[in-house]
C-alpha cells in the first residue's frame, strides 16, 4: 500500500497528489510514467510522474477526472492508502546537446510538461514555454512554468485569460520570426500534437511527442498501447509504455491514434457515471 502524502485541487477537474514511494522517487526521470490501481478490485491507470522529493520519498501525479478510476482515485484524501503503485516505467525525455528547446502543453498535458521543462532549465538551457488552456477556470500550473521557462506565453481558447488562441498561434509567430529551438516538446490532446508538428514541419525543426495511449500492463506484453510510426516509407508498430512515452513527432500516425483513443470512449462514460452516482448515494447516507 501506498499512502498519499499530500492532495490538493488545481481547478475543478483537476487534482495533485504526493505519494510516498520512496523507491520510484530516488529513480524517476522527467518523462517517464507510473501504473497504479487505487484498490484490490481496480483497473490499472497509466500516469506521468509530474515531480520528485527524493528526500521525502513522494512522487507527484496530476490527474483529470475523467473516468470511474480516477473519480475513485479522487475521493481519496490525505493519509490514506491506494493498493499498487508501479515504475518508473518508460523512456526519460531525451535531453543531452538541447540548448533551446520549447516546450508546448496543452491542458492537463502541461503537468507531464512542467517537469520536462524544469529539468531542462535545471540543465541550464533556454527554454520557452507555451501552455494552452480551454478557458481560466482549467489553468493549472502557471506558476511553476514561469519560474523554470526564459519566455512564458499563456492561451485560451475562449480568451478568458492572457492571449486568445490556441497554442500553434503564438508557435508559428516565433518561428515566422525566425527563432531557433534545437527542439520542440508538444505534449497534450493528440490533435493539439499533430497541428504543433505540422507547424514545425516547414522549419525543419524536431518535434518530440509525447503518447499516452490505453495502456495495460505498461511491459509491452499486452500490445494495447501500440502506436504505428511511418519511417523510410515503412509502417513500424511501436509500444508507448516501452518505446516511448517520446516519440519523433514527423513519423506518429495521429489519426490511426485518436481513432484507437476513441474506443472506449462511451463505456468510460458510462463507468464514471455509474462510479460518480455510487460515490454520491455514499456521501449521502454518511
Amino acid at each position: 500500500m501506498y499512502t498519499i502524502a499530500e492532495k490538493r485541487s488545481l481547478n475543478p477537474t483537476v487534482t495533485e497528489m504526493q505519494i510516498h514511494a520512496p523507491l520510484i522517487a530516488n529513480k524517476a526521470k522527467p518523462g517517464q510514467f507510473i501504473i497504479l490501481r487505487v484498490d484490490e478490485d481496480g483497473e490499472r491507470i497509466p500516469l506521468t510522474v509530474a515531480g520528485v522529493d527524493k528526500e521525502k520519498g513522494t512522487v507527484k501525479i496530476i490527474f483529470q477526472i475523467v473516468g470511474a478510476t480516477t473519480e475513485k482515485l479522487n475521493h481519496k484524501n490525505a493519509g490514506e492508502a491506494i493498493q499498487d503503485f508501479v515504475g518508473p516505467l518508460g523512456v526519460p525525455t531525451h535531453t543531452e546537446g538541447i540548448r533551446r528547446v520549447c516546450i508546448v502543453g496543452g491542458g492537463v498535458g502541461c503537468a507531464i510538461a512542467m517537469p520536462v521543462a524544469q529539468e531542462f532549465h535545471r540543465l541550464g538551457a533556454h527554454v520557452t514555454s507555451i501552455i494552452g488552456f480551454r478557458s481560466r477556470d482549467l489553468l493549472i500550473l502557471e506558476d511553476e512554468f514561469r519560474a523554470c521557462s526564459d519566455k512564458l506565453v499563456v492561451m485560451t481558447d475562449d480568451g478568458s485569460y492572457a492571449r486568445s488562441g490556441n497554442v500553434t498561434v503564438p508557435l508559428k509567430e516565433m518561428l515566422e520570426a525566425g527563432e531557433k529551438f534545437d527542439l520542440i516538446i508538444t505534449i497534450g490532446p493528440l490533435v493539439m500534437m499533430k497541428y504543433v508538428t505540422l507547424t514545425a514541419k516547414p522549419y525543419g525543426i524536431p518535434v518530440t511527442v509525447s503518447m499516452n495511449p490505453i495502456m495495460i500492463d505498461g511491459t509491452g506484453m499486452c500490445g494495447c498501447c501500440r502506436l504505428t510510426l511511418h519511417r523510410n516509407g515503412e509502417c513500424i508498430t511501436k509500444f508507448a509504455c516501452v518505446d516511448g512515452p517520446d516519440f519523433n513527432g514527423y513519423e506518429v500516425d495521429f489519426d490511426e491514434a485518436m481513432s484507437r483513443g476513441r474506443m472506449y470512449f462511451d463505456f468510460e462514460r458510462r463507468a464514471h457515471e455509474h462510479a460518480c452516482n455510487l460515490f454520491k448515494k455514499a456521501e449521502a447516507a454518511e
